[in-house]
């Protein structure tokens, strides 16, 4: 297979970068704050405070400052010279988690789907110009990295995102796809912004998204909507396989249905708790 993208943020200097003047209410340390937690990944799971100011874009004494402020409060550890997030960092992303209307209600609906179909199944929300995993159910190992709550991918090669951009004004597809850093991962992906609006389009129209082997070599991705109450697509569900197993078009066949059955059941479930 070929090598699968990063799933850590793709600009990573873009954390420190503040909108421009954006007015009294705008709270400047808490971005800062904020930028200083997000220099934390994969790649950095432990950072000197010369790191971590390099990352943020702050001075040392400013992301000492910050650093400790979030050692007191319980986010940060410290071992010498080495700095590191703690489990509690958890409670921020769990509390958007829990917010989220079809969080208890997807997880039993996707288990079962994934049993029907044996293969893995995900949900995920769009974040500008990529998606982030809200939801998985496992089965085989289909890719080259791990995925789980809080992996992100591009929303422009993935069939989670050809759903969920599909669901943006023309508009805001607009702008969403010239803030992409369109890349092909294969010789499958679509590049052109053109063709993958053409492509947008027709999800929009006949309501689902199928990838076939655009993001990683041998992986093909087929997805549906989740809608609340009013009928806004607020997630996407999925099912993921390996060419191996089945085609593109085997997997519409077999797979399209029960897919979209499952979407309408989750979605029904979040519209009577709305």
């Amino acid at each position: 297979m070929s090598k699968a993208p990063q799933t850590s943020p793709p600009f990573p200097d873009e954390a420190a970068e503040a909108p421009d003047k954006p007015g009294d209410s705008y709270v400047q340390s808490f971005a800062r704050g904020l930028a200083v937690i997000r220099t934390f990944n994969a790649e950095r799971p432990e950072q000197t405070l010369t790191d971590v100011a390099a990352a943020a874009g702050l001075t040392r004494a400013g992301a000492r400052r910050i650093l400790l402020t979030l050692q007191t409060l319980g986010y940060v550890e410290a071992e010498g010279r080495l700095f590191r997030l703690t489990p509690k960092i958890l409670d921020l992303g769990f509390a958007y988690l829990t917010s989220m209307p079809f969080w208890n209600l997807a997880e039993p609906v996707m288990e079962e789907l994934s049993a029907q179909v044996h293969e893995s199944c995900s949900a995920a929300v769009l974040d500008r110009t990529e998606i982030v995993y809200v939801l998985r159910v496992p089965t085989h190992k289909i890719m080259t990295i791990n995925l789980s709550i809080g992996s992100r991918l591009p929303a422009y090669c993935t069939s989670m995102g050809r759903v969920l951009l599909s669901a943006l004004s023309d508009e805001e597809l607009d702008a969403a796809l010239d803030a992409t850093q369109i890349v092909a991962y294969t010789p499958r992906t679509i590049v052109d912004k053109d063709e993958l609006k053409t492509t947008i389009a027709q999800v929009r129209a006949q309501g689902w998204a199928v990838v076939d082997q655009e993001l990683e070599a041998g992986l093909i991705s087929l997805s549906a909507p989740i809608r609340n109450r009013q009928g806004r697509v607020i997630a996407a569900l999925n099912i993921s396989g390996n060419v191996q197993r089945n085609s593109a078009k085997q997997m519409v066949k077999a797979f399209l249905e029960p897919l979209q059955q499952a979407s309408r059941t989750v979605s029904d479930l979040v519209a009577r708790r709305g």
